[in-house]
């Protein structure tokens, strides 16, 4: 669901060649060998998860692959829960609970890579089309990372005390995943964790570095469909009728107002227009418009103010064109699919920053700025009341291909590309020992 953009400034120091982990990494030695001794297991687990992708609430198989890979390592399995999500438990003695998640669904996309390993799965979608299926967000590496800090934490169980807690979360991509895991109980039913941490892959940052935003990260984004009402007849009497399709100009162009005119400048929000039908023919004057919207924000009462100007602007322009209360526009909003900004708690997150550099170097630990894109991970930190939760970017992008696109100015693969392969030795290293310190730091803490 995600293409992040990284501050360029933040990636100066990224420029250097970057050589191999060895020479990058080795802060705790013994983390440091323990991980690089679990890598041949680990880049074999990716390589299974990365042929074997499955769209969102089908994630059947990626979740059993987690429980069994849990169950190997001692921990309590709860399978099956808010959908094929799974749910792993490992107590070690009184302390604090540390919640680590990851997502497991793929995306409905032919593969282009070019890679031996790429995927080759087809499937059905909701609508019965046929497609290819590819983990182009990286939720094979962020699984496969998953388990590669369980194996790191049960082995090194004598220097931490307290719950480890393990989340694979189906459904992301469509933003129903932790809402439905929530839902059906995540933290009542098992422990509420006193710290949650997740990762995402990033297109634009190196693998071997991860870039951190303290406070907003990740943005509030709703799907608004309009339905723009008016009155059809021929092309060659519109005066006759009330034309949607102008209407619907107008609409398109008054809500560009709310970003500019309406909500303070210094409140980042975005409102697209992604999606545009109506009528039939070229001489007949339809009687309907529908628009789809996406809204993003990260303060929610900027949220609030967009969708109340939303409703006040189309009814306004209905009205003016004379149109009855019958015949105002329907707005909704898809609640369903919603899902709040990402709030990286500062306290927590400049420990985690602060860990990650421990194992990795100050050099490898970017300060990233917020994104509008949306990840339903925000939404543990809500849930039943404020938790401290951090997100971290992991840089994905081969060191060969960074340094060209950064000599040329050509455009990276983003994330939900065809194309995106990310470097997925060096990015699952650096993603288990970045993530198994953090964790770590934050048990004894």
């Amino acid at each position: 669901m995600l293409r992040q953009i990284i501050h360029q400034s933040c990636l100066a120091g990224a420029l250097v060649a970057l050589g191999t982990s060895q020479s990058l990494w080795a802060q705790d030695e013994a983390l440091s060998q323990s991980v690089k001794q679990a890598m041949p297991a680990l880049s074999s687990l990716y390589l299974e998860l990365h042929q074997a992708p499955e769209l969102s609430y089908h994630e059947q198989q990626s979740g059993e692959r987690m429980a069994a890979e849990f169950e190997a390592l001692g921990i309590e399995v709860t399978r099956d829960f808010g959908g094929h999500g799974v749910v792993g438990i490992y107590r070690n003695g009184k302390g604090p609970t540390v919640m680590l998640r990851a997502d497991t669904d793929a995306l409905p996309i032919v593969e282009e890579t070019g890679k031996a390993y790429a995927s080759k799965v087809t499937t059905l979608d909701a609508q019965g089309n046929q497609v290819g299926v590819m983990h182009a967000c990286g939720h094979d590496v962020h699984m496969t990372n998953l388990v590669g800090t369980a194996q790191q934490l049960i082995q090194q169980k004598d220097k931490w005390q307290g719950t480890l807690m393990l989340v694979a979360q189906p459904a992301e991509e469509v933003g129903g995943g932790a809402k439905a895991m929530l839902k059906q109980g995540l933290f009542s039913q098992f422990p509420t964790p006193d710290h949650i941490l997740g990762l995402h892959v990033s297109a634009s940052v190196p693998a071997g570095k991860v870039a951190i935003a303290p406070g907003y990260a990740l943005a509030n984004v709703d799907s608004v469909d309009i339905s723009v009402k008016g009155r059809g007849g021929h092309g060659a009497y519109p005066h006759t009728t009330v034309d949607p399709v102008v209407l619907a100009a107008r609409i398109v162009l008054a809500l560009q107002t709310i970003v500019s005119r309406e909500v303070s400048p210094l409140s980042p929000n975005v409102i697209t227009v992604g999606s545009i039908h109506g009528g039939s023919k070229h001489n007949i004057i339809g009687n309907e418009v529908k628009l789809q919207l996406t809204l993003r924000s990260y303060d929610p009462k900027v949220r609030e103010q967009q969708i109340a100007a939303i409703e006040r602007l189309t009814k306004g322009i209905a009205i003016s064109a004379g149109l009855s209360e019958a015949e105002w526009p329907d707005v909704y909003v898809h609640q369903e699919e919603s899902i709040p900004s990402t709030y990286n708690d500062p306290e927590q997150t400049a420990k985690v920053r602060a860990s990650i550099a421990k194992q990795l170097g100050d050099d490898n630990v970017l300060e990233a700025s917020p994104v509008m894109a949306g990840e339903d991970f925000g939404l543990y930190g809500l849930t039943p009341a404020k938790r401290p939760i951090t997100l971290f970017w992991l840089g994905a992008v081969p060191a060969v291909d960074y340094a060209a696109s950064q000599a040329s100015g050509a455009s990276l693969p983003s994330l939900h590309s065809s194309k995106f392969a990310p470097d997925y030795p060096v990015t699952i290293e650096a993603g288990v020992q970045a993530m198994s310190r953090a964790a770590l730091d934050l048990f004894k803490k």
